[in-house]
């Protein structure tokens, strides 16, 4: 295995949509939201380790998180826990383990991948990985694995491409914000637009080169920090210099503002599960108008439903359709699928109400 390949897993969100089984102290990367036996992050710590050596793997995450990553990854040392000391959204976090793995490895390539998607044929993952890492190693570029789309969705970012090219590996034309549904179909009409996943390839060279020419003071903030990086000094500059950080995503700090970025349309089937509805489309069939997690269900003249609960609970439900049901610890949401994106301030409200999480 390629010794100059590294990645870091992003592991540092909250996922409120998914409370109140996700909360501030547990997110949803550790939590397996599948019921496959594995949680989210150690899922994607091993689809990752068929390409990339598991030394190699860094896990970026707030400090909160630290035990936890160890718990859920054994295999991983300390070292390859990178604490963020301050929530300052992914341009920040991307940049300070760029720099730390550049100091490692001047030769190193990364991918930077959220732990919180889900890929079922991670075959064919480490085959566009790999041909990412490739031109990588031989150009000058900035990499993203693009989605493509399905359905004009207006949750997801578009990445706009170079249609004039047969080749698997595009230009890209230009990043669009999240578009209203007559704008998405428009994109899909096109034909040359794909979901950005936020999954990155570049070499650390170009990815900190990218920053130093878009992102000088971030830059500036980081590099003085060189000297500290992987040596007992590092801690105590990063708690001190970190909360200075812009708050700012890599998406606008570098990938919008560069001309040298390309993207591979991926062939993999993906999954962000952003939301409980995502879950249910993700595990929802012809033959399963439910989706049942843990629990034992009853379920006369009701569908569409999502039910999740602690292993084996009873759960009966009569004329009920198109709802979220969850029941975790001492909180109960029934919920319309069709409102989902209101349950992070229901989160809110909650916590303001009652002191819960």
């Amino acid at each position: 295995m390629n010794k100059n390949y590294y990645a870091i897993l992003m592991a540092g969100g909250v996922g409120s949509r998914f409370w109140p089984v996700s909360t501030q102290d547990f997110p949803k990367q550790f939590h397996d939201m599948l019921g496959t036996g594995n949680t989210l992050i150690q899922k994607t710590f091993q689809r990752l380790s068929h390409v990339i050596p598991k030394e190699n793997i860094f896990i970026l995450t707030n400090e909160r998180y630290n035990d936890l990553v160890l718990e859920q990854l054994p295999e991983v040392a300390q070292r390859q826990v990178v604490l963020e000391p301050a929530m300052r959204n992914t341009a920040p976090c991307i940049l300070y383990a760029a720099l730390k793995i550049q100091k490692e490895n001047p030769n190193a390539v990364m991918i930077v991948a959220p732990s919180d998607h889900w890929i079922e044929d991670e075959t064919t993952f480490a085959k566009n990985v790999q041909t990412a890492f490739d031109f990588c190693e031989e150009n000058d570029v900035l990499m993203t694995l693009g989605i493509k789309p399905t359905f004009p969705n207006t949750g997801y970012g578009y990445i706009e491409y170079d249609k004039t090219t047969s080749d698997e590996i595009k230009s890209v034309s230009q990043f669009r914000e999240k578009p209203d549904y007559e704008t998405a179909k428009q994109f899909l009409a096109q034909g040359n637009f794909l979901w950005n996943a936020g999954i990155f390839m570049w070499s650390a060279t170009t990815v900190i080169k990218a920053f130093q020419n878009n992102q000088p003071e971030l830059y500036e903030l980081f590099e003085s920090g060189i000297e500290a990086y992987n040596t007992d000094n590092e801690n105590n500059f990063i708690k001190e210099n970190y909360p200075k950080a812009e708050n700012i995503s890599v998406d606008y700090a570098i990938m919008e503002k560069s001309n040298n970025v390309f993207v591979i349309g991926a062939e993999f089937d993906w999954n962000d599960l952003g939301t409980w509805g995502s879950l249910y489309d993700k595990l929802s069939s012809e033959s399963h108008k439910n989706v049942i997690l843990n629990a034992k269900c009853l379920a006369e003249n009701s569908e569409g439903n999502i039910i999740r609960t602690p292993k084996d609970k009873v759960v009966v439900v009569d004329g009920l359709h198109d709802y979220i049901i969850v029941d975790h610890d001492n909180t109960l949401l029934i919920y319309p699928k069709s409102k989902e994106q209101g349950i992070k301030q229901v989160q809110q409200q909650v916590k303001n109400k009652f002191g819960l999480n």
